[in-house]
């Protein structure tokens, strides 16, 4: 099909590779030109100056930005996707944003004639890279199975859970326990270490039992190394916690965890770590020396 990619980061940057690779014919657009240029040099397709260029004469357009102004600039701002779409179109949007602005993007897109579809994704940068993310869509079951097939070159599981802002209403709940694992799994790595034990070996036998977690898979080695530079920045996610209590506030949901994690995360941010991975919750909490 002939698509469009918005926001060539971390995250969609392989996910636009994918498509390219599956044999979609895919027009690319930046906001820094320089990395438009690199992934047309090495996937091929073409690249616009701008949103609107990017997606004429598209069957799908794609997005992942930052938060909900970055979104509303490469839709409805100047130059944007929303008015160079075609009727009976689709677009999808991968940012992490609130279910608000996909709420209202969606209703714009209606009057417009093509369908908005909000889907956030899970799996972080690596699994952007390996093809394996997980899809939350909220919004029209038609848009949805046209969409997915294209979905799945970069997915391993992508599920349509509602109408508009429900897409983005599940990443928040994802988002909520990734928290509360990170921290968890962070007091584990540092007491372990504390009580003299093999950290490496701690949990080489406690993530084949009840306790295990894609966290503690993926996060425990580098955390015993004391590497925070893989994945999820701490920016991010405390940009996504906010969305989640703005939403608890209008739903009435209490995230008392949440929120004191939240604050340790501003912790790390107030020591620099701001790009660091979310795992740098083990940052704050006392350790003995392995050496």
């Amino acid at each position: 099909m002939k698509t469009a990619f918005i926001g060539l980061g971390v995250m969609g940057y392989p996910m636009a590779g994918h498509l390219a690779a599956q044999g979609h014919q895919v027009c690319v657009y930046n906001r820094t030109r320089s990395q438009a240029e690199r992934w047309v040099n090495e996937y091929g397709g073409s690249m616009a100056l701008t949103p609107a260029a990017a997606v004429k004469g598209v069957d799908i357009a794609f997005a992942c930005v930052g938060n909900d102004d970055d979104l509303r600039s490469v839709t409805v701002g100047a130059e944007g996707a929303f008015s160079g779409l075609r009727p009976n179109t689709i677009f999808v949007d991968h940012t992490t944003a609130s279910a608000n602005v996909a709420r209202e993007l969606h209703a714009l897109a209606k009057e417009s004639g093509f369908a908005f579809l909000d889907a956030p994704v899970s799996g972080g940068q690596a699994g952007a890279e390996n093809g394996v993310l997980t899809v939350m869509i909220g919004g029209d079951r038609e848009a949805f199975d046209v969409a997915k097939p294209l979905i799945d070159c970069f997915a391993k599981a992508a599920m349509l859970m509602g109408d508009s802002g429900a897409g983005q209403l599940t990443k928040m709940v994802n988002q909520i326990c990734i928290a509360g694992l990170v921290q968890s799994l962070s007091e584990s790595v540092a007491f372990a270490i504390n009580a003299g034990l093999d950290p490496k070996q701690v949990f080489d036998v406690i993530s084949k039992g009840a306790a295990q977690s894609w966290q503690m898979d993926n996060r425990h080695e580098t955390m015993i190394a004391n590497e925070f530079e893989f994945g999820f920045a701490v920016d991010w996610m405390r940009k996504d916690l906010g969305l989640c209590f703005e939403e608890a506030g209008r739903n009435g949901s209490e995230l008392p965890i949440a929120r004191i994690i939240d604050t340790f995360y501003a912790e790390v941010q107030a020591k620099g770590g701001n790009r660091f991975d979310t795992s740098s919750l083990l940052t704050r909490l006392p350790r003995k020396d392995l050496n």
